[in-house]
This record gives structure tokens, sequence and C-alpha cells, in this order.
């Protein structure tokens, strides 16, 4: 079921009932007011003839003609008068009798006063009367003609009134439901016209203040999220491509060349030296390819644990020794360390190791030393590392491009590499909730500063 019909057959149910309702008030009310207003009317006639009867010593068969011949006595009107001993005094309609006065009923009425009762259609009141210090009996029961006639007009009306405003009601409510859902609908138009090649596309936001504007404004921010990694993915490829062609096609060109024609060892040797060069700068790459990927994971995907930061640099640092004999990397502790929280962090060792690798491997290779200087310190609330070296700097126009995928400044002939490991380190250590900073003069050095929130 679409949601304008639903909404449309809520807005009339609900309508509907409160309609029912203030309808059934209206009827039983003025079914309520019909009947006690006949009762006291039935009441008054009574009381009428008692006093023609009792009072005016007028004969019951005079009194009997005289109401038969009124014109404002009481449709099928009968009132019988009793003393207390259940002595008939007068009947209109002996012949008829249709109340059928017992002497249980006399009773009751002695007892109580008053009882007012049905007798088929016929409203009937029993009360007791006093005159001239005597009680008597009187019974009274006629049929509301013009009441119920009235009552049954007011039904009717009330029935019908009913069927049409919910008629109505319909109608609007589709009307409505169909004009406050037409945002949607243009919505659902306009998105049918996004695809993977027109992402450049937004959704109308009308008058920017309701829900519909917030749902478009969200939609619109997805559609920007979508847009920039299409663009990151064509430009990511694009960037593969380029980097895997390169020593792929230097591999090709050499055994190609080596098929064709034969080589002294020592050419053999130097081919071999090359491919090794090629396949570990695709294997680099690959790893690296990696590591950003699982970088770029959602939070709750990673494990996270208790990390002492002295630790994970001392077994980074002997790993990037490990792999190149000649860079030597100094640890400085710049504060005392009375408590292992505060050099301790919420994180994954796996991927702040690589972080630190690609920190320290950077500040050696861009050395003419080789060498890089790690100075841990914090404060109350953070925990601070700052990896340093005096090689060749980075230019301030490229400062900013850095932390881009596949970005390769200035400084891109001194030393080999594919402009992943920085933008890697910055995505972990902002999925570590920390910063990273860069501080670099062209022939000085550069260092790179990250604060994590500590335990």
């Amino acid at each position: 079921m679409k949601i304008r019909l639903k909404l449309t057959l809520l807005f009339m149910a609900l309508f509907a009932a409160l309609l029912l309702v203030f309808a059934l008030i209206i009827y039983f009310s003025n079914a309520q007011d019909r009947e006690d207003q006949y009762y006291k009317r039935l009441r008054q006639q009574a009381v009428t003839k008692a006093n023609l009867l009792l009072g005016a010593k007028v004969q019951p068969g005079v009194l009997q003609l005289i109401y038969k011949n009124s014109l404002n006595s009481l449709p099928q009107e009968e009132v019988a008068i009793y003393d207390t001993a259940f002595h008939l005094l007068y009947h209109d309609a002996v012949y008829i009798d249709r109340i059928k006065e017992t002497s249980a009923m006399i009773h009751n009425i002695v007892r109580n006063h008053e009882i007012r009762f049905y007798a088929g259609d016929l409203q009937a009141i029993g009360f007791l009367y006093a005159f001239n210090g005597k009680d008597y009996v009187i019974t009274a029961a006629a049929k509301d003609i013009d009441g119920l006639a009235k009552l049954h007009d007011l039904r009717i009306a009330l029935i019908v009134g009913f069927l049409v405003a919910i008629l109505l009601t319909l109608l609007a409510g589709s009307f409505f439901s169909r004009q406050a859902l037409q945002p949607f609908s243009r919505m659902v138009d306009k998105v049918e016209e996004i695809t993977a090649s027109r992402l450049d596309l937004r959704v109308a936001e009308a008058n920017g203040k309701d829900e519909i504007a917030e749902l478009a404004r969200t939609f619109n921010r997805m559609l920007d999220r979508l847009e920039n990694s299409f663009e990151s993915q064509k430009q990511f490829v694009s960037h593969i491509s380029h980097e895997v062609r390169t020593p792929m096609a230097a591999i090709i060109g050499e055994l190609e060349l080596a098929a064709k024609k034969g080589r002294s060892n020592t050419e053999y040797e130097q081919m071999n030296a090359r491919l090794l060069l090629d396949a570990r700068r695709i294997i680099r790459l690959s790893n690296g390819l990696l590591d950003l990927a699982r970088a770029s994971y959602d939070q709750a995907e990673i494990a996270f644990r208790p990390v002492r930061l002295d630790e994970l640099l001392v077994d980074t640092r002997n790993a990037v020794l490990k792999a190149n004999a000649d860079y030597r990397v100094n640890i400085v502790f710049e504060r005392e360390i009375e408590d292992d929280n505060h050099i301790s962090i919420e994180g994954n060792a796996y991927l702040l190791k690589v972080a630190f690798q690609n920190l320290i491997e950077n500040g050696c290779k861009f050395s003419s030393d080789h060498q890089a200087t790690v100075a841990i310190s914090f404060h109350e609330e953070n925990v601070i590392l700052r990896c340093s070296d005096s090689g060749i700097g980075i230019a301030e126009e490229d400062i900013a491009n850095i932390f881009t995928p596949f970005f390769r400044g200035t400084n891109k002939d001194y030393a080999d590499g594919h402009g992943i490991g920085l933008s890697l380190t910055d995505k972990i250590i902002r999925l570590h909730h920390g910063s990273l900073s860069v501080n670099s003069r062209l022939g000085e050095g550069t260092t790179f500063t990250i604060e994590f929130p500590h335990l």
C-alpha cells in the first residue's frame, strides 16, 4: 500500500471516528431530552385529569368524552387513577388498557413515589399524587409520535451527513496527501535521473525548512560523498595503473631482451638486480595499498586495545633498521614516565606501527645522513610524538597536498616512492582520534607532530 493511500485512509478513519462519536453524542442527547420532556408532559396531562376528576367533580364519562375530542390531548393517551387500595377511580380506555396495572405495580409506585417504564412502544409513568390530604396513584401512557418522528429524522440526517462527510474527507484527504507527498514524487523522479555517470545531479531542497528539505539535504550530502568517492576511485585506479605499469613494463622489457639475446653472467646479475628492485617496488606498492584499504575501514571493524606507544616505537625502530641497515633512528623521552597510562592509547598496534614506520622511513630517506629522531612527551590529556629529521625539507606549496594519496612533491627525484605513505599515516592517526601536523623548511629538515588522547 502506498503512503499516500495509507495517509488518506488513516486521516479518514480518524475523522470518521471523531465524527461518529460527535453524532452519537448528539443523537443520544436528543433522545434522552425527548424522553424526559415527554415524561413531564405525560405527568402534566395526568395531573390535569386528576384535578378535574377529584377537584371539579367532573364525571368520568364526561372527562373521557372531553379528552377524546381535545386537540391538546396526547395521541393514544391512557390515564388511570387509583386509590392506594387499588380501587380504580378513572380510566381513559378501560376496554384497551395497555398498561394493565397490577397491585404489585401500585405498591411499587407507593413505595418509590414515581416510576418510569415502557409498555411496548408506549412511554409510561406512574406516580403518587396527594389531593386534599389523601394519596392517589396515577398512571399515564402514550406514544410520542411527533418526538419519535423528529428523532428518526435526526437519525437519518446524521447518517446521511456522516456518509457525505466521510466521502468529502476521503476526497480532501486524497488531495492533501497528494499535495503533501508531491515533493517526494519530484524527488523520486529526480533520483531516477541520477546514475553513475550523472552523480553531479542534486535533489531540490524546496523551502529548506521542513523534514522533506532535511531529507533532501541529507540525500544530497550522501551524493556529495558518493561523487567524491567515485572521483577518488577513478584517480586511485589511474594512479595504480601508472605505478604498477612502470615496474611491470621494465620487468617485461628486461625479460624480452634476455630472451632475444644471450648475456654474460655479469649482465645477468645486473638484470636480476634491476628485476628484484622492480619486484620490490610492486610489493611495497601492494602492501601500501592493502594498508591504505585497512585504514579506511570503519572503526567498528578494527580491533582496538590498550597500546604502549614507547614499546611500539621500539618495535618499529627495530623493523626499520632491519630492513635498512644504513638508517639510524633515535628515540628520546622528553619527560620521565611515572604512569604508563600517560603514554598508552586505545588503538590497533599493526596500523600504528605502519604509520610510525612511514614517518621514520621518510625522515631517514630524505636525509643525507639517513637519520631520524622520535621524541615522546605527554601532558594531562594527550601523548605527543615528534618525528624529525635534518633532511631536504618540503616545499611550502607542497605541504597542503602531502596527505593526498599518490601526491609526489618537488622532492620526488630525491628518493623513490608512490605517494601512499603520508596519506596512509594521516588516515591511521585520524582513525585513532589523533592529529597530525607538519613543520618543514627547505634544506633544514621536517618535523611531524602527532597527538593522541591517552588513557
